[in-house]
């Protein structure tokens, strides 16, 4: 996504469910964005986010999970 910006300000940021109660090692996801998925650090809200295209993020997700990749 060079030269363009991406304005999240009014972005709802949800927390890992795999996060801990303490708020510690969190990361935060923006779900309703067509077609991307930004990630941050949640000890770090106000500095920047990683843009995912929304099936690279889809696939890194399934990897975590255990659950494979499609077509692996």
């Amino acid at each position: 996504m060079a030269n363009s910006h991406i304005d999240l300000s009014p972005a709802i940021w949800r927390k890992s469910s795999y996060s801990n109660g303490d708020g510690g090692n969190c990361v935060e996801v923006v779900d309703d964005l067509p077609g991307i998925v930004p990630v941050r650090d949640s000890k770090d809200p106000h500095g920047p986010a990683i843009i995912f295209p929304a099936t690279a993020w889809s696939e890194f997700v399934s990897g975590v999970k255990g659950t494979g990749l499609p077509g692996a």
